[in-house]
């Protein structure tokens, strides 16, 4: 049966949770998504309001950490290292040992350096002078 293949430079919404679906129902019949599991930590000011968090998931021994964000107000007061700090213990009380992200060269890869973290990968190709490094911690 021929095929037509149709190009967009948008993502049309019901035809991308098609896509979605589909791939979750042949990963979830290749392997245990079901043992992954969120897990996150915040920063607090005494009223509540949210100026940093950790966002990332945990599966078997290993911890992605997906997202980390410091208000630029409380930047360089050793907010983010506390987060990524109370984040990894979470992991290690789940039986995480090895801890790995993504950052841009704009974001912060000496900052993970600092923690740790060793770069696996490189990337190059995108805007001029940006690199996308994978980033590896291993812990004993």
């Amino acid at each position: 049966m021929p095929m037509l293949i149709s190009v967009h430079d948008d993502v049309p919404a019901a035809d991308a949770q098609i896509v979605d679906d589909g791939l979750e129902t042949a990963n979830v019949a290749a392997a245990p998504l079901h043992d992954v599991r969120p897990v996150s930590c915040f920063a607090r000011l005494p009223s509540g309001a949210v100026v940093g968090g950790a966002v990332g998931r945990t599966w078997g021994m290993c911890c992605e950490l997906q997202q980390l964000w410091v208000e630029p107000a409380h930047r360089r007061h050793g907010l983010g290292a506390g987060l990524v700090s109370a984040f990894e213990q979470r992991a290690l009380s789940r039986g995480c040992r090895t801890f790995y992200l993504e950052t841009f060269s704009f974001q912060a890869p000496a900052f993970y350096r600092a923690l740790g973290y060793e770069i696996s990968f490189e990337l190059h190709g995108f805007a001029p002078g940006v690199v996308k490094f994978g980033m590896v911690k291993q812990v004993a």
